[in-house]
């Protein structure tokens, strides 16, 4: 059974909740936000930004299968992505880092997790095809990603063992 609206709407009500505490707590008005269910294979959501545009973006099928756990961790996860985002733009900071946490603390997280282990079975997860390359050492894997970036030409990859060139597998 399919992500439901009430349940889409409970999301989006708990995410601008999230949002009001920390401007509560800020004493900061925090630019709009775009939410949307367009996440697929294993991750449960994403924050970004493009240029002035600001997004949370969440996995519908995570969520149907699990609603209270990512009601709970995975809103207050995306949302302190976005806080933190909206109050140090222009500094670093690191994407789980001191600031962050701080952010979770206040949404009654004290000890936040970065990865989930969540049980996939059942949510279509793609899995990147793998290249073969060649080093003295023996075959290498590439994933897609990167056979594309040596093709390409951007990039080269050394091996891990040895530190020589990787070449494609002809």
């Amino acid at each position: 059974m399919p992500l439901d609206q009430h349940q889409r709407k409970q999301v989006i009500t708990a995410t601008r909740a999230k949002i009001s505490v920390a401007e509560i707590q800020f004493n900061k008005r925090f630019p709009g936000v775009e939410i949307s269910f367009d996440v697929r294979g294993s991750a449960w959501g994403y924050y970004m930004r493009k240029g002035r545009q600001r997004r949370i973006r969440y996995n519908a099928a995570l969520f149907e299968k699990y609603f209270n756990e990512g009601l709970e961790d995975t809103v207050a996860h995306e949302v302190a992505h976005f806080v933190v985002d909206s109050l140090y733009r222009r500094r670093k900071t690191k994407p789980h880092g001191k600031e962050w946490r701080e952010v979770m603390s206040l949404f009654g997280i004290n000890n936040p997790s970065v990865t989930h282990s969540t049980d996939l079975s059942g949510i279509e997860v793609r899995q990147q095809r793998r290249f073969k390359y060649q080093c003295e050492c023996g075959p290498v894997m590439l994933s897609t990603t990167r056979h594309f970036r040596v093709l390409r030409g951007t990039t080269t990859y050394s091996c891990r063992r040895c530190g020589n060139q990787l070449q494609v597998e002809k």
